[in-house]
């Protein structure tokens, strides 16, 4: 059975940076991408950094300040996140799509603090 587990998260200033890591247990096949969400209090869970077949893409919200990198041979996917705002505090989610289904996370604190 295959489990989704995110690290990295937790408290830190306006202005810091966290990596997050996801890290995928068991056999994965037919993966099309893997991407990081986030869910704010009161808000809908958006999009933060998607990476499909070597390319990326960000929530506007983030570019140039987050970047989602992935290890394929071990289904690790990361999040690094600099230069980060109180507006950014949330959940964070990872996220693994194949032809079959998506796998996610059970999510992360990030908190940021001004």
């Amino acid at each position: 059975q295959v489990q989704l587990v995110e690290s990295g998260g937790g408290l830190v200033q306006a202005g810091g940076s966290l990596r997050l890591s996801c890290a995928a247990s068991g056999s994965i096949f037919g993966i099309n991408g893997m991407g990081w969400y986030r869910q704010a209090p009161g808000k809908q869970r958006e999009l933060v950094a998607a990476i499909t077949s070597g390319k990326t893409n960000y929530a506007d919200s983030v570019k140039g300040r987050f970047t989602i990198s992935r290890d394929n041979a071990k289904n690790l996917v990361y999040l690094q996140m600099n230069s980060l705002k109180p507006e950014d505090t949330a959940v964070y989610y990872c996220e693994i799509a194949t032809i079959f289904r998506e796998y996610w996370g059970q999510g992360t604190q990030v908190t940021v603090s001004s």
